[in-house]
C-alpha cells in the first residue's frame, strides 16, 4: 500500500478542497454541502471560501443520542452520537478511486429511525466501493424534531430536503472528484432506504439519480400531516413551549433529545390513522409526511401512477428483520402473549389474527417468536414487496438470508445484517459483541458488494426482474426462488 499523501486540490462550486490519498483511494471528509442549518428553515448554500479547505476531518454530525444495546456493539452501525453543540453538520464524505474519470457514483443515506445515525458510522465506510471503481458519497441530514416534525407554518420534511440538497450538490460537483453525474445511484438502509424509496416518487428529485438501492425500506412509512401534528402538540407540552417554530427554536438540543426519549415509550402517544393503522409500528415517532411539495401523494400510490418509472430499483430485506430489536433484549423469548398482542394492537387493527397467522397460540410457539416473525413481515418484508409491485419501472428484489451466530446463535438474518457485507467492512462488525459474530463468510461479502457495484455501474444484475412470478434473489444461496405471498398480506393496507 502506498504511503498517505494529500490529493491534488479540487475545485467545488464553494471553493477549493483537498483530501488524502492512500492505497489508490482519495478520501475527502466533512465537506459542507450546505450552510449550517437554521432550525425549521430550508437548507442553503454554504458560504464560499478561497483558501484550500483541508477535508481530512469528519466534522460534526447531527445531534443524536446512541444508547447502549444489550449484547451488541451498535457504535459501528450508527456512530457515537452528538450533543449538537456544533451545528455545522450538513456535510458529506467522498471516497473516490485515485485518478477516477466519469466513474459511477453511489450516494449513501444512513439509517437510524430518522433519529440517530451518521455519515461516519464505521460499518458504512466507502473505501471498498472506491477500490471497486465507484465514487461513494455519504451524507448527514437533519433528524428528529429538526428534520421530521411538521411544525405548522414551516417547511415540512426538512430531512428529506437536506437529502435533495445534497443530491443536487453531487450533480453540480461530483465530476470534479472523478464521478459521472449522469450515473448516480442513491442507496440506503432502514430509515435511509425509506427516505430514498420516498424520493423515487418526489417531483423534486427528478434527474438527481438514475438508480436506487433500497435496503430494508419501502414507501409505506409516511404519516398524514394532521396525525403527525399530534406529535407536535405532545412535544410542545412536554417541553413547555408553544407548538410553533418560535417555540421549538427555543429548545436546546439536549432538551429535545430528552423529549424524544419520552415520546418513544409505547404509551406516550397514539399516532394511528383513521383506520387504526400506525405505519411505523412504534419503531420511530419521526418519519416523513405526505401531502406537501416533496411528497404530494403517498409514495406507493404515486408509484402506481407512474412516478419514478424511469429509475431502476434494487429493493430487498433480511429474513429475520425484527430479531435485531427482540433477540438481544430477550423480548422474543420472554414476552407474554397478552403483552405481545397489546404491543402489536397499538399499530395494527387485526393484531390478534395476524399473530395467530404466525403461530401465536400453537403448541411449542412462544408468543414472542410469533410476534417477531409477524413484525418482520408486517414492518419490512411485505411492504417492500408491495413497493416492488407498485413500481412501473425495472425492479429487482433480493433477500438476505444469512444468519448471524451472535447472541448465542439467535440473532439470525436480522435488520442491518447486510451492511458489513455490502460495504466489505466485516472486520468492523466481527467479535464477541459484533453484529456478524466471530467468523462471517468473506465470500458472501465479495458477492454482495459486487452485486451492488455492478448495479450502480450499468444496472446489471444476475437475476430477472420482479414481475407476476415474484422472483427473489437470495444473496447467501446465490440463487433465485419464487416467493409465495406472505401471511402479512392479509393484514396490511393494499
Amino acid at each position: 500500500m502506498s504511503s498517505e499523501r494529500f490529493t491534488p486540490v479540487v475545485m467545488t462550486d464553494s471553493g477549493p478542497v483537498r483530501g488524502r490519498v492512500a492505497g489508490g483511494v482519495a478520501t475527502y471528509l466533512g465537506l459542507p454541502y450546505a450552510a449550517p442549518p437554521v432550525r425549521f428553515e430550508m437548507p442553503t448554500r454554504p458560504v464560499g471560501w478561497t483558501e484550500v479547505l483541508d477535508a481530512t476531518e469528519r466534522g460534526p454530525t447531527a445531534p443524536h443520542v446512541v444508547r447502549p444495546f444489550p449484547n451488541l456493539d451498535v457504535v459501528p452501525l450508527v456512530g457515537t452520537g452528538s450533543d449538537g453543540s456544533d451545528g455545522d453538520y450538513l456535510r458529506l464524505n467522498i471516497w473516490a478511486p485515485e485518478n477516477a474519470q466519469r466513474a459511477p457514483v453511489m450516494v449513501w443515506v444512513h439509517g437510524g429511525g430518522f433519529v440517530v445515525g451518521s455519515k461516519d458510522a464505521p460499518i458504512s465506510d466507502g473505501t471498498e466501493f472506491a477500490r471497486s471503481g465507484v465514487v461513494c458519497v455519504a451524507i448527514n441530514y437533519r433528524m428528529g424534531i429538526d428534520g421530521f416534525l411538521p411544525v405548522p407554518g414551516v417547511p415540512t420534511n426538512l430531512g428529506l430536503r437536506d437529502m435533495l440538497f445534497a443530491l443536487r450538490w453531487v450533480q453540480d460537483n461530483i465530476a470534479a472528484f472523478g464521478g459521472d453525474p449522469a450515473n448516480v445511484t442513491a442507496f440506503g438502509e432502514s430509515a435511509g432506504a425509506m427516505a430514498i424509496a420516498n424520493l423515487v416518487t418526489s417531483p423534486l428529485a427528478k434527474g438527481l439519480f438514475k438508480r436506487a438501492i433500497i435496503q430494508s425500506g419501502h414507501g409505506a412509512m409516511v404519516r398524514d400531516i394532521p396525525v403527525a401534528q399530534r406529535l407536535v402538540r405532545k412535544l410542545a407540552r412536554l417541553l413547555g413551549v408553544s407548538p410553533d417554530a418560535d417555540g421549538f427554536r427555543s429548545v436546546s438540543h439536549p432538551s429535545a433529545m430528552a423529549a424524544l426519549e419520552k415520546v418513544a415509550k409505547p404509551t406516550a402517544i397514539d399516532l394511528r390513522d383513521a383506520n387504526g393503522f400506525e405505519p411505523v409500528f412504534g419503531i420511530s415517532r419521526f418519519i416523513p409526511v405526505w401531502g406537501d411539495d416533496v411528497l404530494p401523494m403517498k409514495p406507493v400510490e404515486a408509484l402506481r401512477q407512474g412516478a419514478g418509472a424511469e429509475i431502476d430499483i434494487l429493493i430487498g430485506t433480511n429474513t429475520e428483520e425484527m430479531n435485531l430489536y427482540f433477540v438481544p433484549t430477550a423480548v422474543r423469548d420472554k414476552i407474554p402473549g397478552v403483552l405481545a398482542w397489546w404491543l402489536l394492537s397499538r399499530s395494527l387493527p387485526s393484531a390478534r389474527k395476524a399473530l395467530k397467522a404466525y403461530g401465536w397460540g400453537r403448541k411449542g410457539v412462544r408468543p414472542g417468536a410469533a410476534m417477531t416473525r409477524a413484525m418482520s413481515d408486517l414492518v419490512f418484508r411485505w411492504p417492500a414487496r408491495q413497493y416492488a409491485s407498485a413500481h412501473r419501472g425495472r425492479t429487482h428484489v433480493y433477500e438476505m438470508e444469512w444468519g448471524s451466530p451472535a447472541c448465542g446463535g439467535k440473532l439470525g438474518a436480522c435488520h442491518g445484517i447486510e451492511l458489513p457485507f455490502v460495504f466489505k467492512t466485516l472486520d468492523i462488525a466481527t467479535g464477541p459483541e459484533g453484529l456478524v459474530g466471530e467468523a462471517p463468510p468473506a465470500e458472501l461479502a465479495e458477492t454482495a458488494h459486487s452485486i451492488w457495484v455492478n448495479f450502480a455501474t450499468d444496472g446489471t444484475l444476475p437475476w430477472r426482474h420482479w414481475n407476476g412470478d415474484r422472483l427473489v434473489y437470495q444473496l447467501a444461496a446465490g440463487d433465485t426462488v419464487v416467493e409465495p405471498p406472505m401471511a402479512a398480506a392479509h393484514f396490511l393496507p393494499g
